[in-house]
């Protein structure tokens, strides 16, 4: 993987909630001057924070649930403009959390989350591949099907 030194690098983690459907959570985005897009719920790690422990904080303050973030099952490195409109270089660590009942509290919302994540909405894998708005990361569906693979 290679990294683009000119750029902050921005370390994230990334949950993949799947419901007892096998149905992924994602957050809608309506950033001004961007199209939509739809995204895994996580977030920057804090300063000295590992992976594991913003993946537990980031589904908390995201969707109300606390669980263990379990193992790490992907890594990405992406180049994006973040909401705030800075170019970062991403480490983005994805993780994988099965939950009991589709249920999702947006109460720990940031201002800024109230703001541009005005929805949220479980997909089948068949949605997320034939979604008409930008799904990120592209593979989701294929890499949830790797880890749920039987």
């Amino acid at each position: 993987m290679t990294l683009n030194p000119a750029l902050r690098l921005r370390r994230a983690a990334r949950i993949i909630v799947l419901d007892p459907e096998g149905r992924a959570l994602l957050f809608r985005f309506d950033v001004p001057g961007r199209p939509p897009f739809w995204v895994t719920a996580g977030g920057e790690c804090d300063p000295g924070e590992s992976f594991e422990d913003a993946a537990r904080r980031e589904l908390l303050e995201e969707t109300g649930i606390i669980t263990d973030p379990g193992p790490q099952i992907a890594r990405m490195t992406p180049e994006f403009v973040t909401v705030e409109g800075e170019p970062v270089q991403a480490d983005e660590r994805f993780f994988l959390v099965h939950v009991a009942e589709a249920r999702v509290d947006t109460a720990g919302h940031t201002a800024l989350e109230q703001q541009v994540m005005t929805q949220h909405r479980w997909f089948t894998l068949e949605e997320l591949e034939h979604w008409h708005e930008a799904v990120f990361p592209v593979e989701l569906a294929a890499m949830i099907r790797s880890h749920i693979a039987t």
